[in-house]
């Protein structure tokens, strides 16, 4: 007993000395995945969290950071395994970013369905992240997407390396200047350890304009590469300026974060001769936060540029900043919540039309990024973005998208499946202008509201929430009708025909880009001339079977489900010219009855004002007056206990016909 208990002891403090050692080289294995992976070495860090788990050890922060790996590698069909577990094993602690990221991963393998229920709960975990508005507001945005689509048309293109290839620009002698890593000069630069690729150099090649084709491409000559990464320029129409991004690297010394990560800069060079000198760094730009990717305006005095500096909504936003007479700048300013999301909104650019395209993950695309388009308003601000849809948006990340206006040649750069390399520049012909333009609908049944029939040659009437006629139908033989909307307006829809009463209702648009609204609309059998009671001292709203007007404890405003009712009343009015009414308010017994009486001359002055501000009606047919609570309707006295729906029964308006 006792050799076999001794031997027990031994066994079971081996197993876990065993388990001890293993998890601590788990744990020290982490440690380093996770500086690795702080560092923005995702590919070193993968190595290391894959070993973890094919260990058999699994944690939340184990799958995000896989998951992550690939998701910022925009490898996004490889992140979905790992936010698949996340999201299954540690539902009820999840962050709702990572719904997110699973929801775009998903659809870069067109599971669509499944990201919009990610999506869904995304919307009620966060409540108000505009990326969920987005998405809620655009529950049709594969059916926009598919009208946008087949305006492009892809070309041939051989400028494409095993590398990356991406951040296309013009220049001023019909060149395409791009983003590299392979390598130049017969000289391979070292491996980046984000994504073990060679560091970004720029090239130029000359562009054939009948085609888009582009000539073997050169390594751009000066001092504006260097031995880290040059990317994303942007030219001057002249030619003699450039500006474009680098790592923080300025006069040969590397800069850092408090963290010791190396971000972002734009710098600007001159031409001389046929080099780029006098290279230097932009004044808004810190250690702290990354500027990338400049874009210049076509008149040059504007540039447009992505950041996550301190005000940015996301992981990055586009920013706009005044280029001044004598090469200074002005303040940045943030493009504000049209454009930015919580996501990443990236790459500008401006074409000669003054259209700004760029690549978000955060308004609603394909998957990864997706390239949009905002055309210039009145306002000076940019309007509400377009997927600008297939070929050129994928399921994969698609981005730096140019074009000249001209010759409808343009390109963009993507890591879609069948490329050659780790991103690859695709040259289009545009064959077809893009929807910019918000398209609504409001569709709809007028029928009978006792025996449901269908109603045909109904007259239906569009207005603006002023009662002003915009458009004006005849259902069809299945009593249907329709009319074009804008978008984020009120309106007034109202059905009438002979021998029945009139009945509206009021419909305001969204921001959807494509969206259609059903608007069903009963009316019912007998004009009020048709009434054999109607008679001087009838209350019109008995007669045109109205919804009580109701008000709010202590109000005097008109409530939304007020004004559907109040639009009746002036339908009514408009169709018999010679009717006249008086408006009565009341209200509760709660307060002071001379108060009461107060209240209710405010909620009569308020209800006459409505009725004839909004339909344009002569004041002379229309009086009113309050009668506190005088006439209540119900035992609700003074000192009597009362529910509060009891009460509100008191608080109303009366339509009395007097001539």
């Amino acid at each position: 007993m006792i050799k076999m208990n001794f031997n027990k002891y031994v066994i079971l403090t081996a197993i876990c000395i065993f388990i001890s050692c293993s998890l601590y080289a788990q744990n020290k294995r982490l440690e380093k995945a996770n500086e690795n992976f702080n560092r923005f070495a995702f590919v070193d860090a993968r190595k290391i969290y894959l070993q973890v788990a094919e260990s058999g050890y699994e944690s939340r922060e184990l799958f995000k950071k896989l998951g992550d790996s690939y998701y910022f590698n925009a490898q996004l069909e490889d992140a979905v395994p790992w936010y698949e577990k996340l999201t299954s094993k540690y539902n009820e602690e999840i962050d709702p970013e990572y719904l997110f990221r699973y929801s775009q991963s998903l659809k870069s393998i067109e599971r669509y369905d499944d990201a919009d229920q990610v999506m869904e709960k995304f919307n009620v975990i966060t409540g108000n992240d505009q990326r969920a508005e987005y998405f809620m507001n655009t529950r049709d945005y594969l059916k926009f997407i598919e009208m946008q689509s087949g305006k492009f048309r892809l070309l041939k293109l051989s400028v494409n390396s095993k590398y990356s290839e991406y951040a296309p620009s013009f220049n001023h002698l019909g060149q395409l200047v791009f983003a590299s890593s392979r390598a130049g000069s017969g000289m391979t630069k070292v491996l980046h350890e984000w994504n073990e690729m060679p560091f970004l150099d720029l090239f130029s090649s000359d562009i054939i304009e009948a085609n888009g084709i582009l000539q073997s491409p050169k390594k751009m000559k000066g001092k504006i590469n260097t031995k880290f990464h040059e990317s994303s320029t942007s030219f001057s129409k002249d030619g003699q300026t450039v500006y474009f991004t680098r790592n923080n690297y300025t006069k040969r010394k590397l800069g850092t974060n408090t963290e010791g990560t190396i971000l972002l800069k734009i710098y600007r060079a001159t031409l001389k001769e046929d080099k780029w000198t006098d290279i230097e760094e932009l004044p808004f730009n810190s250690d702290e936060y990354s500027v990338a990717h400049p874009a210049l305006s076509a008149d040059g005095t504007k540039l447009y540029f992505a950041s996550d500096m301190a005000d940015s909504r996301g992981l990055s936003d586009l920013y706009e900043v005044a280029i001044n007479q004598d090469g200074t700048f002005g303040t940045p300013r943030n493009l504000g919540d049209k454009i930015n999301t919580e996501g990443r909104e990236t790459f500008p650019y401006i074409s000669d039309s003054g259209r700004l395209y760029f690549a978000s993950d955060g308004h609603i695309g394909l998957g990864g990024l997706d390239v949009f388009v905002s055309v210039p308003e009145e306002t000076g601000e940019f309007s509400i973005p377009y997927n600008v849809g297939k070929p050129v948006n994928s399921d994969e990340d698609d981005f730096t998208f140019v074009l000249n206006e001209n010759t409808k040649i343009g390109y963009f750069a993507s890591n879609r499946r069948g490329g050659k390399g780790n991103d690859d520049i695709y040259s289009f012909k545009q064959t077809e202008d893009l929807i910019t333009e918000c398209n609504q609908y409001v569709t709809g049944v007028v029928t009978d509201a006792v025996s449901k029939e269908v109603l045909a040659n109904a007259e239906v009437m569009l207005m603006d929430d002023n009662n002003k006629e915009i458009g004006l139908v005849a259902t069809d033989n299945k009593g249907r009708y329709k009319f074009d909307l804008e978008c984020e307006t009120s309106y007034i829809v109202r059905a009438t025909k002979t021998s029945y009463s009139p009945t509206e209702a009021i419909l305001s648009t969204n921001n959807a880009l494509e969206y259609e609204h059903n608007l069903a609309l009963q009316i019912s059998t007998g004009s009020i001339d048709d009434k054999k009671e109607y008679k001087k001292g009838d209350d019109l709203a008995l007669l045109l079977d109205l919804e009580p007007i109701y008000f709010d404890l202590d109000k005097s405003f008109i409530r939304p489900d007020a004004e559907v009712e109040l639009q009746k009343i002036i339908a009514a009015l408009k169709e018999y010219p010679e009717l006249k009414i008086d408006v009565r308010s009341h209200t509760d017994s709660r307060a002071d009855d001379n108060y009461n009486m107060y209240l209710s001359e405010r909620r009569a002055k308020s209800t006459v004002k409505y009725i004839l501000q909004k339909g344009e009606i002569d004041p002379s047919r229309v009086t009113g007056r309050g009668y506190g609570e005088t006439n209540l309707i119900n035992k609700c006295a003074n000192a009597i206990p009362c529910e509060d729906q009891e009460h509100q029964l008191n608080r109303r308006s009366e339509f009395i016909l007097i001539d």
